[in-house]
Parts: C-alpha cells; sequence; structure tokens
C-alpha cells in the first residue's frame, strides 16, 4: 500500500514541477502573444465600498469650524491601460475631509482607501496559459501611494502585483508611486439631493507608469511582458459615485 500510495502521487508532484517551470521558462521567454478584448476582467474578489459609509471620516484640524469642513466619500470602478495591462479595477473607495483652514486656507485631510486584487488577463504569460494555470495568475490591486489633493484631482497610487510565481511586496511605483491627476471628461450629475449623491466622469491620460518593483528573479520578463516602464500611452478612466456631509451633522467624526 506504501509503493502503491507513492507511485499515485509522483506523477501529480511531477505534472506540479513542470508547470513551475514551465511558466517560469514561458514568463521568461514571452512565449506567445495576449491580444486583450473589450471584455475585462471581472473582479478576483470585489469589495465594493458603501458610498453612505462614513466611518473613515478623519478628525478635523485643530480649530476647524466643523459646519464648514465635510467629509466626502467616492467610490469608482477604473478602467485602466497601463503600458500592455489593460483592466476593469474592482471598486475603490476613497474618504477624506474637507474645509478651510482657520487662517482661511483650504485644507484637506486623508481618511482611508478600500480595494480588492483584480485579476490580468493573461496572467504571467500574456497567453490563454495565463489564465488556466493557477501558477501563472496575477492580480493587480491598487493602494493609496501617500499624496492626494481633491481640489485638483491629484492622487497617488501604488500597484501591488500578486502570483505564486513573484517575490512578495512586487509592486509598479513600489519606491515611487504613480501619480494620477484627473481631468473631468463632463459635468457632475445629482443622483440625490437628500442624501446627497454626484456623479462624475474623469480620465487621465497623461500619467507615467513605472516598473514593477521588488518582484524576484522574474522582475525583468515581468516587465517586458506588462511592457513596463511605460512614459507614455497610458489612459485611466474614472466613473465615480460620492457622497459627503458636514462635520456639525450627528454620528459625524470629532474635531481634534
Amino acid at each position: 500500500m506504501l509503493n502503491t500510495t507513492s507511485d499515485s502521487r509522483r506523477p501529480s508532484l511531477a505534472r506540479r514541477a513542470g508547470l513551475t517551470l514551465a511558466g517560469a521558462a514561458a514568463l521568461a521567454g514571452l512565449v506567445g502573444a495576449y491580444t486583450p478584448s473589450l471584455a475585462y476582467a471581472e473582479p478576483v474578489s470585489a469589495t465594493p465600498g458603501t458610498v453612505t459609509d462614513f466611518s473613515d471620516c478623519p478628525a478635523l484640524p485643530a480649530g476647524a469650524d466643523p459646519a464648514r469642513w465635510r467629509c466626502e466619500v467616492h467610490t469608482a470602478a477604473p478602467l485602466l491601460t497601463m503600458g500592455r495591462i489593460h483592466v476593469a479595477l474592482a471598486p475603490i473607495t476613497m474618504t477624506h475631509a474637507e474645509g478651510p483652514m482657520p487662517d482661511g486656507t483650504d485644507g484637506q485631510v486623508w481618511g482611508a482607501m478600500h480595494s480588492a486584487p483584480t485579476t490580468v488577463p493573461g496572467g504571467l504569460t500574456g497567453t490563454a496559459a495565463g489564465d488556466h494555470a493557477g501558477l501563472l495568475r496575477l492580480a493587480i490591486q491598487p493602494v493609496y501611494g501617500g499624496r492626494s489633493d481633491f481640489y485638483t484631482g491629484q492622487f497617488s497610487l501604488r500597484l501591488r502585483l500578486s502570483s505564486p510565481l513573484l517575490s512578495h511586496g512586487c509592486t509598479i511605483g513600489a519606491d515611487a508611486p504613480v501619480d494620477f491627476r484627473l481631468k473631468r471628461s463632463g459635468p457632475s450629475e445629482w443622483v440625490s439631493q437628500d442624501p446627497p449623491v454626484i456623479k462624475f466622469s474623469a480620465y487621465d491620460d497623461g500619467f507615467t507608469a513605472p516598473a514593477a518593483e521588488h518582484c524576484g528573479p522574474l522582475a525583468s520578463a515581468l516587465n517586458r511582458r506588462l511592457g513596463l516602464p511605460a512614459p507614455t500611452g497610458n489612459l485611466m478612466t474614472y466613473d465615480a459615485t460620492y457622497t459627503f456631509r458636514t462635520y456639525d451633522e450627528p454620528d459625524s467624526h470629532p474635531v481634534v
């Protein structure tokens, strides 16, 4: 029985080892070609934010007038073209506060960002194998990059890349995040007055996409497959819905 069990498991282990080596070889050699369709990938695990959830509203600066400051929560599912990446990102939710500082200047306080991973079509190889072989799958997830100015539509993101064959921490913009400056593509639309809900669309077609970093031995091949760095030809379209409330309303976050 011991020999029978061992023999029955051996092909499975061999196939797994062969798949790993084949995946690495395919990635390094850029085997095949992948043309993304207009049907973008579904999120791996979408956790869209609730547009009326104010739990991430930050505390206000000392001396700020709660009646003149408001917490804004917006949710969007951006479409991203970056190098050879073409994907509809899972919904992201951002929360921030804005209003006048005691000296009359415009003030902003960052709250939080939530997102989920999204499958990259073609996976690590950019071929059909990358869509079906678990070891060759690739996911991308935006995380806050540490800079934002919602008066001008500017914010920064880092884009985490995850796959069984990549090192933990593999990220596009790991050392210097990707900076976006959104431009409105049309007028805002009031969906509701009470509660206030506004829809808007925006885009950025001028941002620079850096190479992925901290990805391990396959970093160079990965960047070739993803077409990174990509100084031009990138696009983010951004259809969003947002709501707000002032800090003098019940249950608002306190001033510190």
